[in-house]
């Protein structure tokens, strides 16, 4: 959907975002893995379209307020006699209905009706694009009217990922009666990880919204990735207002200044998702898919979290959940690797059979897919990189299998952690004391210049080691001692950082990796925190003189690998100075409208003593 650029899976949100064009992953100079920014589209290969269907094209949805959408419609083929009534699948899209052409074969081919429907305001669909807004009140009323048609035995379900995996929750929190089953795949959830990461906005933002400008698809634009690149370097080298960045890229954008006016979580990007009693109400037999390099996995697994803790054990029990090694492309169309890391051939799933199965089974009193045995299926990478021996493995419960963590604590001899190779410790002993320091000067372009450029890194975006060789006086470095045998690494990493500096706010990044015995580094887990909202995205709160704060990063990113023996960990903190992110100038204004005059360079301290012990939580098994 948006997916795409953030951090871990900035840089690899980003670069893999130009690397599987409608979906990825990474934001920052650096492969690390946190939420996506933005919604994308689908640019992988799908299987070959069958033949055995037949289509209506130009259908007119009418909906509640007399707008009318417009969908193409595809039918099993019937050679002779009247078709019977079949479930109907659809897909509700921003990206042009045609783009999910060979989708919508497959399924008819299988036996159901399947309509690709363009969202309001986009292809052939009337009224106004307001990204993300319409989706629920729309979903409903085309969920009822494909319920009515006569090609219908009356149960409705929705396909699609990214943009079209929210709009299934957006969809299912209004009720249609006729909504059979859901399954989202790497669903955006604004705010988390759309329009920004937790309130830390993209320059990917201008990108999508240029994607989805007038009715038609801008796919050639979108995805002239050092075009994009190239111009995000010129405005960070001008130094230019991020509320100004429509106009400076030449695309003037009402979608892009509506979310400069919802800078932070608000009511307005709350209508979009289901409440907590909306929740509870939710029924339907849901099967969520995501992967860990998906950029938009923070998303897919905060809607994930927020039913299951809100349903009925009854109604837990129809949830399921993928957590593949994929990116975010990869949700619908697998790949064996990513950015570098190779998944190996088990993680190649065939997810139209799977969701064919699936529909079967909810829709059709089919048999359950062979593949869910478990309500949880994740995917075990396998230790080194060569993808082989990678698994899948199954568990009951979700929140048993991220239960208890190993903490280790940031330490250094003398205050030095400034580089990979002068780097500090991680340690089980908790310190008595010590603390180390970084600056951030926003004014230091050196990093977008010298380090990310305009050259994208996408075929090593996971594995480079750039971003983390040029840390120095700008960032922190710790590492873990060899790992004594080979240990799964399975769950939710998790940061706490007490933090003090000399101005009112900042920026701050954590990213995780693995560095193998011999030197080759894989992004593991990465997240971004803007240090005024480190109690909560709703509300900001500046940072006093002299005041020391805890700063939490818990995005509950989920990883699963098997760390070689003689493995040592690696975590980078530093604050993001990024062609790719909205750059924070540290005044504590409005950081939309900051440019250099605003710049203040922020020292930055972190601390690891007795009453302040900075901490990360490990899922060692």
């Amino acid at each position: 959907m948006l997916q795409s650029s953030t951090s871990y899976r900035v840089l690899m949100i980003l670069s893999l975002v130009m690397m599987s064009i409608f979906g990825s992953m990474f934001a920052q100079t650096n492969p690390s893995k946190g939420p996506s920014p933005e919604p994308k589209a689908e640019a992988t290969a799908t299987p070959p379209a069958a033949t055995d269907y037949d289509i209506r094209w130009g259908v007119k949805i009418p909906l509640r307020d007399k707008v009318e959408l417009n969908a193409t419609l595809y039918f099993p083929k019937t050679p002779d006699g009247p078709a019977p009534k079949t479930p109907v699948i659809f897909t509700l899209t921003p990206y042009i209905s045609d783009t999910y052409h060979a989708r919508g074969a497959y399924f008819a081919s299988h036996g159901y009706v399947f309509a690709l429907v363009d969202v309001r305001g986009r292809g052939n669909s009337a009224g106004e694009f307001e990204p993300f807004a319409q989706e629920p009140r729309d979903g409903h009323d085309v969920v009822e009217w494909l319920a009515q048609q006569p090609f219908c035995d009356g149960k409705v379900a929705m396909w699609g990922g990214s943009y079209a995996g929210f709009d299934q929750w957006a969809t299912a929190k209004e009720f249609p009666p006729h909504l059979a089953t859901i399954v989202p795949a790497a669903a955006a959830h604004p705010p988390y990880d759309y329009p920004s990461l937790d309130n830390v906005g993209f320059l990917y933002d201008m990108q999508w919204f240029t994607h989805t400008s007038g009715r038609t698809g801008q796919q050639n634009l979108f995805g002239d990735s050092k075009f994009w690149r190239t111009k995000f370097l010129d405005a960070y080298k001008k130094h230019i207002a991020f509320s100004t960045l429509d106009s400076f890229l030449g695309n003037p954008s009402k979608n892009f200044q509506r979310i400069i006016r919802h800078p932070m979580a608000d009511a307005y990007y709350d209508g979009m998702v289901p409440t907590q009693e909306q929740f509870k109400r939710i029924l339907l037999p849901i099967l969520t898919i995501t992967g860990q390099y998906d950029g938009d996995e923070l998303g897919a697994m905060t809607f994930y979290r927020d039913h299951m803790a809100n349903a009925s054990p009854e109604t837990r029990a129809k949830h399921f959940l993928i957590i593949g090694p994929w990116d975010h492309a990869g949700t619908r169309t697998p790949t064996d690797e990513v950015g570098g890391v190779k998944f190996g051939p088990a993680a190649i799933v065939d997810l139209n059979d799977l969701h064919r199965q699936w529909y079967d089974w909810t829709m059709k009193n089919g048999a359950k897919p062979e593949f869910l045995k478990n309500q949880v299926a994740y995917y075990l990478l396998a230790p080194g990189n060569s993808g082989a021996n990678g698994e899948w493995k199954y568990t009951d419960n979700f929140a048993n299998l991220i239960a208890n963590p190993k903490t280790l604590y940031l330490d250094s001899k003398n205050g030095d952690a400034n580089g990979v190779f002068r780097s500090g410790m991680l340690v089980e002993k908790q310190p008595n004391e010590g603390a180390d320091q970084y600056v951030n000067d926003p004014m230091d372009t050196s990093r977008g210049e010298n380090v990310e450029g305009v050259e994208p890194k996408d075929k090593t975006a996971a594995i480079d080691q750039s971003f983390a060789l040029c840390i120095g006086k700008d960032g922190l470095v710790y590492h873990t001692s060899p790992l004594p045998k080979e240990t799964p690494l399975v769950g939710c990493p998790k940061v706490s950082l007490w933090v003090s500096l000399d101005t009112p706010d900042t920026d701050l990044q954590a990213d995780l990796y693995e560095i193998q015995p011999d030197g080759t580094s894989i992004a593991l887990w990465n997240d971004v925190r803007r240090l005024r909202y480190r109690e909560s995205l709703r509300e900001a709160k500046l940072v006093k003189p002299d005041e020391i704060v805890k700063c939490n990063f818990d995005p509950g990113l989920f990883v699963a690998r098997r760390l070689m023996k003689g493995s040592r960990l690696r975590l980078v903190v530093y604050s993001p100075n990024s062609i790719f992110w909205q750059k924070n100038y540290n005044s504590g204004g409005v950081v939309a409208d900051e440019t250099a005059k605003d710049a203040h360079t922020a020292h930055i301290k972190i601390y690891h003593d007795a009453q302040r012990p900075s901490s990360i939580d490990l899922p060692l098994r």
